[in-house]
């Protein structure tokens, strides 16, 4: 799979603010980065599922990696236009919503386990998660990520 085809300097943005806001947050790195290389391209093609979404009223993917795309069985094109609500069952997007409520308050979380679901409607377990706030570095909030290696499907 191809990088997605949005602005190069847009998305070489996008992918140093979520390894800054996660190094801000946890103390810790997301990737280990390899010098000379891209860092949009390492994150995409990284073996963590790593995704975002903005800060619109009902948040819209604006960033999933290729394991993620993978994952979710979309495109990018219809990954970054879907609400990241709809990445969860309906029975499970209340105790997604009351999540993401301590994530904003707190700053990040990890050890999140939950329920997902593709396009397709296959269901899968996320294990061990970390989900942090993306934020600019005057501290502005600009949206929400998470990463995770481990998934089983149901």
């Amino acid at each position: 799979m191809q990088l997605p085809l949005t602005g190069v300097g847009a998305a070489e943005e996008h992918a140093r603010l979520l390894l800054d806001s996660y190094r801000r947050w946890t103390g810790k790195e997301l990737l280990d980065i390899e010098p000379g290389k891209s860092i949009r391209e390492q994150l995409f093609h990284a073996t963590t599922v790593i995704l975002s979404h903005g800060t619109e009223a009902d948040p819209v993917l604006n960033y999933g990696n290729q394991k993620g795309l993978g994952l979710w069985e979309m495109e990018w094109e219809t990954f970054t236009s879907t609400p990241s609500r709809l990445t969860a069952e309906p029975m499970e997007r209340a105790e997604r919503d009351r999540f993401f409520e301590a994530v904003t308050a707190n700053g990040y979380v990890d050890n999140y386990t939950g329920i997902r679901i593709s396009s397709t409607g296959r269901r899968f377990y996320i294990v061990n998660a970390t989900v942090w706030n993306l934020a600019d570095e005057s501290g502005g909030y600009l949206g929400q990520a998470a990463a995770f290696s481990e998934y089983r499907y149901l």
